[in-house]
């Protein structure tokens, strides 16, 4: 299946499109809000500005894909492939992205308030002042990720792993620490006002 023919079915009324091929597709700035992607190969493929609102992507290798200011809002990612792609600014507030993989991915201010990223794979992604208000971050690993700026206040990171990570001015009034292995984080200038924090000692970087 080519680009062309997903959304003349779509534009049809179908939303199913399981196990899709669209390896390198050119999706950008259309709306495939409620669409059935799961398991398909989004590899590579074009999503700028795209519409994937309540989108299911359970599954779905999007292995360095470009989703620049992409409207994820509501989408559902579980298990997910997303390593080495470009979310930069990307809207992906109260999100399902359980299990989901994110080694390496560019978040970039992007909007991940109330996302759920429980048990995610996000060592080496670049959060720079990405929004993680409020966002589920049980057991995700966050180990090597840059996250300076970011905004975590009141996200649950109960059980996450932050060794080797950068948390340089980012803010984490009243989030949930608890368990959190902290190995050489890089905590200077971080908010933490109201934060339950681990009772494990914490090496700082300098």
């Amino acid at each position: 299946m080519n680009a062309d023919q997903l959304l003349e079915r779509y534009a049809s009324g179908e939303r199913e499109f399981f196990q899709a091929n669209l390896h390198t597709a050119s999706l950008s700035e259309v709306c495939l809000a409620d669409i059935n992607l799961t398991r398909s190969d989004l590899a590579n493929a074009l999503l700028s500005q795209t519409i994937l609102r309540q989108a299911n992507l359970s599954e779905a290798n999007l292995t360095a894909a470009t989703l620049w200011r992409t409207d994820l809002r509501g989408a559902k990612l579980t298990w997910a492939t997303l390593n080495r792609s470009s979310l930069i600014r990307a809207r992906v507030s109260k999100a399902k992205l359980l299990q989901a993989s994110l080694i390496k991915t560019d978040l970039r201010l992007a909007d991940l308030r109330y996302a759920d990223l429980t048990g995610a794979n996000l060592t080496g992604a670049d959060l720079r002042y990405a929004n993680l208000f409020g966002a589920n971050l049980t057991g995700a690993i966050l180990s090597k990720a840059n996250l300076t700026g970011a905004n975590l206040s009141k996200a649950n990171l109960t059980r996450a792993s932050l060794d080797q990570a950068i948390l340089t001015r980012t803010k984490l009034l009243s989030a949930n620490l608890t368990g959190v292995g902290l190995t050489r984080v890089d905590l200077r200038r971080a908010t933490l006002t109201e934060a339950t924090l681990p009772t494990a000692e914490l090496t700082l970087q300098r």
